[in-house]
């Protein structure tokens, strides 16, 4: 049995990982969109090296530090998951449910963050060779090879399928202890959310082999695109908790 003043900390604790859990929704959504006025981003993946390259240079300072303020919103969480799947009534109810979306989520924030660091740590050093006009050819084919070798493996494998099954597993987990608690509307946009998500992991898989992965590209947007609307719903749920204990 919980005491009157540690009920009142749980929902006080509540409150502020829903305002968390929103914030994060909104903050990861702010450099995409910037990223998308910089950079072309994410179609600036699907062109030539040496063009991607060329613009990522004239993009300049402002366009590093918002991709390390994008590494910074996925490494955010891995600090939000654990609060959110973990609670004491889950914990003693379902026990694995909420383990394992604890370390799905805390996991695939890091690798997420570990995939977009490559554009903080390593592109912009391509990208002034490869603008450089007294590098050579062969120096600049260099940096245009290295740049697709980092997409395909620290983009395409890491971020875009390990970093988003994981994800999709954490928001999948969550979404079931959410349904089971009543909370139908964030456990089913959870659960749709992942299912997008999931599929769209095929985008890696058809590049890999050689194939066109548009059409799973556009269910990977809806799955983000839901995603977001699934923190949102979840971020009000844990705030009108406290409103209803009040």
């Amino acid at each position: 049995m919980t005491a009157p003043g540690g009920e009142a900390r749980e929902i006080d604790a509540a409150r502020g990982l829903g305002v968390a859990v929103i914030a994060l929704a909104v903050a990861f959504n702010v450099p995409f969109s910037a990223l998308g006025a910089l950079y072309d981003y994410p179609h600036v993946l699907r062109r030539p090296a040496g063009e991607a390259l060329d613009l990522f240079a004239a993009g300049g300072p402002i366009l590093v530090i918002v991709w390390h303020g994008f590494m910074l919103c996925a490494l955010a969480l891995t600090l939000i998951a654990p609060a959110l799947a973990i609670t004491r009534q889950r914990l003693s109810a379902r026990p694995a449910l909420a383990i394992g979306a604890a370390l799905a989520g805390g996991l695939a924030g890091l690798i997420q963050a570990v995939g977009l660091s490559r554009w903080v740590f390593a592109v912009p050093a391509l990208a002034r060779l490869h603008a450089d006009p007294s590098a050579s050819s062969a120096a600049r084919l260099g940096a245009e090879q290295s740049f697709d070798i980092l997409n395909a493996w620290g983009g395409v494998a890491i971020g875009e399928h390990l970093g988003q099954l994981l994800t999709a597993a954490f928001v999948l987990q969550v979404a079931a202890l959410q349904r089971a608690e009543g909370a139908k509307i964030a456990g089913r946009l959870g659960g749709l959310a992942s299912i997008a998500m999931i599929v769209g992991t095929g985008e890696g898989l058809a590049v890999a082999l050689g194939r066109a992965g548009d059409v799973f590209a556009l269910v990977t947007i809806a799955g983000f695109v839901g995603l977001t609307l699934w923190l949102i719903a979840t971020g009000l749920g844990l705030i009108r908790t406290k409103a209803a204990a009040k």
